[in-house]
């Protein structure tokens, strides 16, 4: 434990703020997503497959930027712009959430967020690496998702508070999680100080055919068993609804 804490002392203060951006980011996107699932079927009347597919579509999407936002930050140089970018597009995303008449508007709102996710993660994380001291990138790869985790956990309670003190007010809830999503953004464009990197070797797209090959046999069997079980992965709406099916109340 003597050790734990003296690691974490030791680290910069731009990782501590790193991982408030994430807390409070999920915050805002759980006390959204918590609710998200009921919202839609009872208030604008989708039906499971629309959720199933909002949430298949949003899911993909993320996945997908993330590998080319990767990409783009490695050829650049450059982590916290990106992740700036994502941020602040997911942040945009959440008043759509409360003003949404119909699906498609979730639907859209329901990308860009995740089209922010995956543009902010890699940036991100290259970022944590950056700053952090190399003998204890560990301990600061080991903070940013503690506190994310500490904040997935916080949201959903929030979003349940708010619903008992607020009467089901689906809308007024969701204008709440707007406030820490602008607060993430702006910890991270003011909290967060990126190092100068200094390369004298000219840039070039690293997603290319002989770096691919440079990927060790035993780097794709970890890949392709990751592929494996995420086959098993749904999402968590379905568990919302099934547990507002089985008489669970919204608050």
């Amino acid at each position: 434990m003597a050790a734990l804490t003296s690691a974490l002392r030791k680290l910069p203060t731009s990782i501590w703020m790193l991982g408030f951006v994430s807390l409070l980011m999920d915050v805002s996107s759980e006390i959204i997503h918590s609710l998200l699932p009921v919202f839609m079927v009872t208030t604008l009347g989708a039906s499971a497959l629309a959720v199933g597919l909002i949430e298949g579509v949003a899911e993909a999407t993320a996945l997908i930027v993330k590998v080319f936002s990767g990409v783009l930050s490695d050829y650049l140089g450059k982590r916290k712009g990106l992740a700036v970018v994502g941020y602040a597009l997911a942040a945009l995303s959440k008043p759509l959430f409360a003003t949404a008449t119909g699906v498609g508007t979730v639907l859209g709102a329901r990308v860009a967020d995740r089209i922010g996710k995956g543009i902010r993660g890699a940036p991100r994380d290259a970022l944590v690496a950056d700053i952090a001291p190399p003998h204890l990138r560990g301990a600061a790869f080991g903070l940013r998702q503690s506190l994310d985790t500490v904040g997935a956990f916080l949201g959903p309670l929030i979003a349940i508070g708010l619903m008992y003190l607020w009467a089901d007010d689906f809308r007024a809830v969701f204008w709440v999680a707007v406030f820490p999503a602008i607060l993430s953004v702006v910890l991270l464009l003011f909290g967060v100080q990126e190092p100068e990197l200094h390369e004298s070797a000219k840039r070039m797209n690293p997603m290319r055919r002989e770096n691919l090959a440079r990927l060790s046999l035993a780097y794709w069997s970890v890949v392709a068993v990751g592929a494996v079980f995420t086959l098993a992965r749904f999402s968590e709406a379905f568990l919302v609804l099934r547990a507002r099916q089985a008489g669970l109340p919204f608050s």
